[in-house]
């Protein structure tokens, strides 16, 4: 269940060395005693409690018992739960006081790089780790200690910036690196001993997530959370920004605990002792080491799988493109002749409209100088009006004047009463007259008003004339009652009037002549409205032939309409086949980054031909001969060799998971390869 790191047998330290080391530093003699003994006690047990684990897994695998309980068995698990319980935590009291002694006399300042802490972070992952219960998930089978340290947030309010500040990190993508860095906080904070007592204080939640012989559900839980209490003397310092958490290996290195120690009573001992851990765990490395190689074998088969599975995406690859190359050029040969033919027609369109917009200007110059000269016609027409209209309105005055006078003369004088009657039937003369040109006036307005049909303008001048003659005729009325009451007062005058005959008469003389010259003015003004009448007539003859005229126009726009309509279904289908060209093009180019991926993972998977030193003597890119002060450098990527000039650039590769140096040309392929995904 626990991840190992493959060491390498000349890393191991040889006890010639271990004592060298302890001369040089007499003063950690003192206390690495005791802490020997404890890491011998530690390793034999769990040299023992991976043995028999592995006892049992293969008698649980390759024996079969025909018949018997299963009490042994479960009594065997316990005992070995209970083993892996007490080697953790005397694990963990090793590793915290070696980190609380190197804190004290380093001055109680700790960053991220230091040995004894790093150590100490991977026991306590291990001791989170014991007895968790796995999780499956559509995605696959889920197990890390992330899920209960997400209890405390709900748990204990304190905890919730840690959590906030964790879910924020962008670097952090697997539970492991969240947790992780969830304890580097609590460390920082010196509250990883409240919270974890907060989880133990609450076991009926951590059921969840451990099973029930796990070491957060038994007692060695409790004693932990006391022992991280003594941590709250160290300051530390942690920088997660530049770790990557997520990848890191949690290893235990017994090595920091397996330091000999000068013994009094013989070097003998030491020595023995020193031999035995080191079998010890050689033996557990070796352990580790088989189980890795099949780990790897198995990896190498899923390999070769899937470099097969490859190998058939590829030739399908290669078949799919030799198809849409062939649709492609057909298309384009489609495309050609389709704007061939669009070409033609938007030419034999755009020379159709050229003509017809020529007409069509020519045509609207001749309708507004028509409009023109319509428009300055009715200004004049309405000038004459209005000056007829100020005449009538003197003539009506000056009639109601000789209604007065006459009606005065026929009471004051019988002599004079057939020349009376004669001025009467002169008025009702005039009085017909003045009808017939009302008449005439009102066939004038209906006139105009067929006019306004064509001309909305006209529409409001006619009202104003209907108006005026409206107020006439009440004008006429009013005067005819006036005349009445005049008779009446002429009576009671008849008396009073003898002695102005004389005057009268000389009155009389002055109407003759008025009445001569409203004769003349009435037979210009026939003349006039004679006149007007022929203009009205030529004006409707002029809209007629505009209404004829709006109508062709009506016709050549709906073609204009169609011609258009016609037009912009071609652009519509000229842009579809542009659409569906870029798409073949987008997919084309697709299919070849699909295809140069593969090739590359192909060149992966066989491996890119690493240059020794001595085979190359010259830069691949510039050709200039290496020196001592033009240095050798491999490009991790090819494997060529270049001078740091050409390869001073630096890419994260899928196979390294920091940057490392990669030559020029390498460089802008990858940096292209990326923009394009993106894209």
């Amino acid at each position: 269940e626990e991840d190992f790191e493959i060491i390498d047998k000349k890393q191991l330290p040889d006890a010639a060395e271990l004592r060298g080391e302890e001369k040089a530093k007499p003063e950690e003699g003192r206390w690495s005693a005791p802490i020997l003994s404890l890491a011998r006690k530690a390793s034999e047990n769990l040299a023992l409690s991976y043995g028999s684990a592995l006892k049992s897994a293969a008698l649980a695998g390759f024996v079969s018992k025909p018949g018997g309980s299963d009490g042994p068995a479960k009594t065997s698990a316990r005992c070995h739960t209970m083993e892996e319980r007490a080697n953790l935590m005397n694990m963990m009291k090793l590793s915290i006081k070696i980190l609380i002694q190197s804190a004290l006399s380093l001055g109680r300042t700790l960053d991220s790089d230091f040995p004894p802490l790093q150590q100490f972070f991977v026991v306590l992952e291990h001791c989170l780790k014991h007895g968790l219960k796995v999780k499956k998930t559509f995605i696959g089978q889920n197990k890390s200690f992330f899920g209960p340290l997400e209890l405390v947030e709900k748990l204990c309010p304190e905890a919730s910036d840690i959590a906030t500040s964790v879910k924020n990190l962008p670097e952090l993508k697997t539970a492991v690196g969240r947790g992780r860095a969830w304890l580097y906080l609590a460390l920082m904070q010196k509250k990883l001993a409240d919270y974890l007592k907060v989880l133990l204080d609450h076991k009926h939640l951590l059921s969840e997530f451990y099973e029930p012989d796990a070491l957060m559900m038994e007692e060695e839980g409790a004693v932990i959370v006391g022992l991280l209490v003594g941590l709250n003397v160290i300051d530390a310092n942690l920088c997660l920004k530049g770790e990557d958490l997520d990848s890191q290996v949690g290893v235990i290195d017994f090595s920091l605990y397996l330091k000999e120690t000068q013994d009094s009573d013989g070097k003998q001992d030491g020595g023995i002792t020193a031999v035995l851990d080191q079998k010890h765990y050689v033996e557990e490395l070796n352990r580790h080491l088989s189980c890795t190689v099949a780990d790897l074998q198995n990896k190498i088969d899923c390999l070769e799988k899937t470099n097969s599975k490859l190998q058939e995406e590829l030739a399908a690859a290669t078949d799919r493109i030799g198809s849409l190359q062939e649709e492609q050029q057909q298309l384009k040969q489609q495309n050609e002749l389709i704007r061939e033919r669009s070409e033609k027609s938007v030419e034999v369109t755009k020379e159709d409209t050229k003509v017809e917009l020529d007409t069509y200007k020519q045509s609207r110059q001749g309708l507004d100088e028509m409009y023109s000269d319509v428009w300055k016609q009715l200004k004049e027409e309405k000038k004459i009006r209005l000056e007829l209209e100020k005449e009538l309105e003197l003539q009506i005055g000056m009639k109601t004047e000789m209604e007065i006078a006459m009606k005065l003369l026929e009471k004051d004088t019988h002599e004079k009463q057939d020349t009376l009657v004669a001025l009467r039937q002169q008025l009702e003369e005039v009085k017909a007259i003045n009808l017939q040109m009302f008449h005439k006036s009102q066939n004038a307005e209906c006139s105009l008003q067929q006019k306004t049909e064509a001309i909305s303008s006209f529409e409001g001048k006619t009202n104003e004339m209907m108006s005026s003659m409206k107020q006439m005729e009440e004008r006429l009325q009013q005067a005819e009652k006036a005349r009445q009451a005049a008779e009446e007062r002429c009576t009671k005058m008849k008396q009073e009037l003898a002695g102005r005959l004389d005057t009268c008469r000389q009155q009389m003389s002055q109407l003759d002549s008025k009445c001569s010259t409203l004769e003349k003015e009435l037979k210009s003004e026939k003349e006039q409205r004679q006149t007007l009448q022929k203009e009205l007539h030529q004006e409707k003859d002029a809209t007629t032939l505009l209404k004829t005229e709006l109508q062709q126009m009506e016709g050549l726009k709906k073609e204009l309409r169609k011609l258009q309509d016609e037009k912009q279904q071609l652009e519509k289908v000229c842009e579809e086949q542009e659409q569906a060209l870029q798409e073949m093009g987008l997919h084309l180019s697709q299919s070849k980054l699909k295809m140069e991926d593969i090739k590359e993972v192909n060149k992966a998977l066989k491996g890119h031909t690493w240059l020794k030193d001595d085979e190359a003597t010259h830069c691949k890119q510039c050709e200039k001969e290496f020196s001592i002060s033009r240095r050798k450098h491999h490009c991790r990527n090819c494997g060529d060799i270049f001078c740091n000039t050409c390869s001073s650039n630096e890419l994260a590769l899928p196979s390294y998971p920091k940057p490392v140096r990669v030559c020029d040309t390498c460089h802008t392929l990858l940096l292209q390869r990326c923009s394009s995904n993106s894209s």
